[in-house]
């Protein structure tokens, strides 16, 4: 079973910026909106020291802020939110195959990309690799 760190946060309503700006880190860490404004990452230690810099960030901001750490009594539920991570990995994925399959794609773009993906990919997505193949295949070819 996967342990889990969920985070719930309030933030003043103005200025609006501040909400956007938590909601683009989340993003950016990975995390699953699990339930209203309940967020949801696997329990790693990157993970884990993400949280807690976000949440001195909020209550910084004059937030509220509580993360705890959790397991799924039930593993459909479990299995749940793992193809929730799995589904959100694969549609950058499956974008940078697209990206690959092009004439002339921009490596070093996609390379980026696949790198912030990579940092999501919690549960060692197929197409991941597929990614990482056709990538290195592609600077093979441009040598």
């Amino acid at each position: 079973m996967t342990n889990w760190l969920l985070l719930h946060y309030k933030l003043p309503n103005k200025p609006s910026a501040l909400r956007v700006y938590i909601w683009r880190k989340l993003k950016r860490f990975g995390a699953i909106l699990l339930h209203e404004a309940v967020w949801v990452l696997p329990d790693l230690p990157r993970t884990a020291e993400q949280i807690q810099w976000l949440a001195a960030e909020i209550e910084e901001m004059g937030g509220n802020a509580f993360y705890w750490r959790a397991n799924s009594l039930l593993r459909t539920q479990e299995d749940s939110i793992v193809r929730q991570f799995q589904e959100q990995v694969d549609a950058v994925y499956s974008g940078l195959l697209k990206q690959l399959e092009k004439s002339k794609p921009d490596l070093q773009e996609i390379s980026r990309e696949y790198q912030q993906a990579l940092s999501q990919d919690f549960f060692q997505s197929k197409l991941g690799l597929l990614v990482r193949e056709k990538l290195t295949s592609k600077r093979g070819e441009q040598s």
